[in-house]
């Protein structure tokens, strides 16, 4: 009876080692940085728009295309600056996606049913001027 005893203590004690010395194992991951020069692109162009709502709306649909890194939507002048990696995306991908979400572009005509579904504070005039510089 001793030894059965004696030998789970000895296996349990063997497991519980094991188990703790799982935990310290140290994985030797050596990060090696590489610097990739990202070309990024700076532009800027007209969106309409209204409100706060609006912005958030607009900057959120650029911002979601892969390659934004910045999208900053200016409520008075209806004008977006963007900042993307030109090997991601293009001009014209960030224009159909803030249009997807309703609203017009210089190059892109709001989705006729997202904008359908804007608030009433974010149903823009069709004709407003864009891009102004005041």
């Amino acid at each position: 009876m001793k030894k059965v005893i004696l030998s789970v203590v000895i296996i349990a004690a063997t497991v519980f080692v094991s188990c703790k010395n799982e935990g310290k194992k140290e994985t030797n991951t050596n990060k090696t940085e590489v610097s990739k020069e990202v070309a990024t692109i700076e532009i800027s162009f007209g969106v309409r728009g209204n409100c706060g709502m609006c912005k958030s709306t607009i900057e959120k649909a650029a911002n979601n295309v892969d390659g934004v890194a910045t999208a900053v939507w200016d409520v008075d002048k209806k004008k977006i600056a963007v900042s993307f990696d030109e090997s991601k995306t293009n001009v014209m991908a960030i224009h159909k996606a803030i249009a997807a979400s309703g609203y017009d572009t210089e190059k892109a005509k709001g989705d006729i049913d997202a904008y359908d579904n804007l608030p009433g504070c974010c149903k823009y005039d069709h004709t407003m001027e864009m891009n102004q510089s005041n």
